[in-house]
This record gives C-alpha cells, sequence and structure tokens, in this order.
C-alpha cells in the first residue's frame, strides 16, 4: 500500500507543478463548451430540445476526463525514454501496485481537471438539476477517469516510441469521444451507429454524469454504473497484464 501511495503522490504532484500544462488542456474543453454550446444552443432549442449547454456541458466533463487519463497511461512513453520506468521497474515492489498506483495518480490528475471544467460550465451558465446530484457527478468522473487510465496504460505498456501516439489518437480515443453522446443525443440514431455507441464506454460514463447532473438519462443511472464498473475491472486487469509484461 506504501508503495501505491507514493506513486499515486508522484504523478500528482507532476501535474501540480505544471501550471502551463493545466492551462493548456484547458484549451479544448472550452472550445467545445463555448463554442458549440453557445453556437448552436438557438439550433438545439429551436428543434425542442432545450438548452444545449446544459445538454454539452457533462459530455465536455467526460472529455476532460477521458483526454486526461488515457495521456496519463501513455506517459508511460515519456518515463520509458527518459529512463524513470526503468527505475521504477528495478525497485522492489510487485508490478501491479506500480500499474495500480500510476493508474489511481493518473484517475486523480483527471479528476483535477474535470472539476476545474465543471466550475468553468457553472460560471458559463450551466446549472446542474440539484446540489445533491453533485456528489453522484463525480462517482461517475472518478470511475471514468479510473477506466481510461487503465485503458491508457494498457496502451502505453505495449507502445515502444512515439510513432504509434498519433495513431492511437486518430483510430481509439477521438472516436471514443465522438461515438460516445457528449456532443449529440443518442436516441434516435441509425440502428448500427446505435449498436456501435452502446459499445463504447464513454457512452455510459457521459450518460451517467448527465443523468446525475441534469436528471435525462438515456440508459439509465444504474446501468450506467454496472456497465463503467464491470468494464473498469476488465481494463484494470488488461492494463495489469499488459504491464507486467515490459521489458527493462
Amino acid at each position: 500500500m506504501h508503495a501505491i501511495f507514493i506513486l499515486w503522490l508522484r504523478e500528482v504532484k507532476k501535474y501540480s507543478r505544471s501550471r502551463a500544462q493545466i492551462v493548456a488542456s484547458l484549451g479544448q474543453p472550452l472550445l467545445y463548451l463555448l463554442v458549440l454550446g453557445f453556437g448552436l444552443g438557438p439550433v438545439f432549442q429551436k428543434s425542442g430540445n432545450g438548452s444545449y449547454l446544459q445538454f454539452v456541458a457533462p459530455g465536455v466533463i467526460g472529455m476532460t476526463v477521458l483526454f486526461t487519463s488515457v495521456f496519463s497511461g501513455i506517459a508511460l512513453l515519456f518515463d520509458r525514454q527518459f529512463g524513470f520506468l526503468k527505475e521504477t521497474l528495478v525497485a522492489p515492489v510487485p508490478r501491479i501496485r506500480i500499474m495500480i498506483g500510476r493508474t489511481l495518480g493518473g484517475a486523480t490528475v483527471a479528476m483535477l481537471q474535470g472539476t476545474l471544467i465543471f466550475a468553468v460550465c457553472v460560471i458559463a451558465g450551466f446549472r446542474p438539476v440539484s446540489l445533491a446530484a453533485i456528489p453522484l457527478g463525480f462517482l461517475f468522473m472518478a470511475l471514468i477517469a479510473i477506466v481510461f487510465a487503465a485503458f491508457g496504460t494498457a496502451i502505453g505498456s505495449g507502445l515502444q516510441d512515439m510513432q504509434g501516439f498519433q495513431l492511437i489518437m486518430n483510430f481509439l480515443v477521438l472516436p471514443i469521444f465522438f461515438l460516445s453522446g457528449a456532443l449529440f443525443p443518442l436516441h434516435n440514431l441509425p440502428k448500427l451507429l446505435s449498436f456501435i455507441t452502446r459499445l463504447d464506454p464513454l457512452s455510459y460514463g457521459v450518460d451517467g454524469l448527465r443523468g446525475a447532473l441534469t436528471g435525462e438519462t438515456q440508459f439509465g443511472i444504474m446501468t450506467n454504473l454496472a456497465a463503467l464498473g464491470v468494464i473498469g475491472v476488465g481494463l484494470l486487469f488488461l492494463g495489469a497484464w499488459r504491464f507486467s509484461k515490459i521489458e527493462i
């Protein structure tokens, strides 16, 4: 447990020391929130779906947690390149604890980023359905963070250099985001697209966030919690197995 705590603390400290990274990481979520939230608001309202800002804010929060947590796993590449990973792996600590510590650290950083974006959303005009719903929203943020931090670790454990990074972004992370329902409703979709969105883990995270914060849900709160829990456990096992295969 001590090793897990040390690795968790190391990941959080790296985040807290990089103020420029914090500011830069807010750029894309703010772009989606302000440009889409206010730009498409009149169109969304005319279609009878209410405020688009209320709809898109949980999706933007989910997007922030997704990218931050995945990048924390892929940061294994940087640690490998500069020798930090080797120093960690030669320590007399089981690799499963190293993986758990890194995953929890990355998930915590993603939660902090998501909290910042949540505050920005409130300033921009987003209003949760009630204050009592906010803790449930943070639970979904935590589940999203753990799921995709483990997912990032599984990916980063298999990459040898940064050449594969762009492929991962274009063919995995971006489709996961765009197919999650973060930017558009998931009802009344074509059957094939509806089936694909149900295979997307982030769909359950965004829908859970939206259900907790606005009261509108496509799959149901319990279904979202169960799906994220099962997927999270599976990805943690996968990430641990992939991490154990890293060669020093």
